[in-house]
């Protein structure tokens, strides 16, 4: 009589390998945009919100919207990793360090999503177009803006290395400017950059190779890529597979977090459960809050929250692919984690549940909880202007310097 799956799944609070990395489990923090980086500054608040889930029991902590140039920034309140950041990120790594994590930077180009306050340095997209995020236009990317871009994420890489980072994410989702290559509604190019699977994945798998060149075995390299994007005619799983096939033949990731959705078009899609439109509008000033009220429901529709609700997508990539996943998106319960390792993933990602406690995968590993005391009410993500955080927890001591 042979062992049933869950009785041979790996236990989620083990010690396990990432690459070059060894993380003392197999649960992340996934990467959720902290709000506390006043013009691109590392303060003691970022470094304090990854202390807290790093002291709370997480193996790895996600470092969110990492630019890797100022024309890539989602707006001017987002780290870009350049030299001069080097020390004050190695304060944030050091002290993740401390207690026994692993921290990694999640590298990006907003693209398309990035905000109009950011237009001194323009954006770029695969073909040009309208922006709301950006209102206006935003033009298609030369060549040689493209070489620059690949660049830009080699130089972050290095940066990242060097400020003692573990691991570094490549953003290949939410239609940022790499996942909008991929997407057949955002990529209407006519050279070989659009068109075919293969001339659309094209420049990000050459981004992905240049990361892995500069990380030269030194930090693990992973993907957050879109399985769909959530869209009428965007990336769905026909295509998004057979991305993710590509990718893996290349052999430079040493895992793949699975994702989905738009942040310029279904910023809904990766959340779920409740939208907050009074407060999202109250966030964003009166002029841009009565835009917010008349059209938000177009890109934050409500779409009722279910626990793991990307797993049956997921699953079609645990059936296609043999590199590491990791499954994210609504992991809220104990057992969804065993049962996610019990099908297969090698890790599971956790975003609100974190917010909501900061110490839950301590109180999992202890028999305290099984269930985080997340309710799904999405109020934290209006939070995202002012210090990301769950509206039910008293807002936190700052850290002495």
């Amino acid at each position: 009589m042979t062992d049933s799956p869950a009785a041979t799944a790996p236990s989620p609070f083990e010690p396990t390998t990432l690459g070059p990395l060894t993380l003392r489990n197999r649960i992340i923090k996934a990467a959720t945009f902290e709000g506390v980086m006043p013009r691109g500054t590392v303060t003691q608040e970022l470094i304090d919100y990854h202390v807290a889930v790093a002291r709370g029991g997480v193996g790895l902590t996600t470092v969110a919207y990492c630019a890797v140039s100022m024309g890539g920034r989602v707006s001017r309140h987002t780290v870009v990793f350049t030299e001069d950041l080097i020390d004050d990120l190695t304060r944030l790594t050091d002290a993740v360090h401390a207690e026994d994590a692993k921290v990694s930077a999640q590298l990006g180009h907003a693209g398309l999503v990035a905000q109009a306050h950011s237009k001194q340095h323009p954006s770029l997209a695969p073909s040009t177009r309208l922006s709301a995020p950006a209102m206006g236009r935003v033009k298609a990317a030369t060549p040689a803006q493209l070489d620059e871009v690949v660049a830009d994420f080699e130089r972050a890489t290095r940066v990242a290395v060097v400020a003692g980072f573990d691991a570094v994410e490549i953003h290949l989702g939410h239609n940022y400017l790499l996942s909008s290559f991929f997407s057949p509604n955002l990529n209407k190019r006519r050279d070989d950059l659009g068109g075919s699977i293969e001339n659309r994945a094209r420049f990000p798998r050459r981004v992905v190779e240049a990361v892995r060149k500069a990380a030269d075995g030194r930090v693990a390299v992973i993907a957050k890529f879109n399985m769909a994007d959530g869209v009428e005619g965007g990336l769905w799983l026909e295509e998004s597979l057979q991305f993710a096939q590509l990718l893996e033949a290349d052999g430079h990731l040493d895992a793949m977090e699975l994702t989905g959705g738009s942040s310029l078009l279904n910023g809904m899609y990766y959340f779920r459960g409740d939208v907050p439109m009074k407060e999202f509008a109250a966030a964003q000033g009166p002029i841009v809050g009565l835009g917010v009220r008349a059209f938000g429901r177009r890109i934050f529709p409500k779409l009722p929250f279910e626990e793991a609700f990307f797993l049956p997508f997921a699953r079609q990539f645990r059936d296609a692919l043999t590199m590491p996943l990791v499954l994210l998106g609504g992991i809220n319960e104990l057992s969804t984690i065993e049962g996610a390792l019990s099908e297969g993933f090698e890790f599971v990602a956790m975003a609100r549940a974190l917010l909501r406690e900061p110490d839950l995968v301590n109180k999992f590993a202890a028999g305290q909880e099984i269930a985080g005391r997340c309710i799904h009410c999405n109020k934290c993500l209006p939070t995202i202007y002012s210090g990301t955080r769950c509206v039910l927890v008293p807002t936190p001591e700052p850290t002495a310097r």
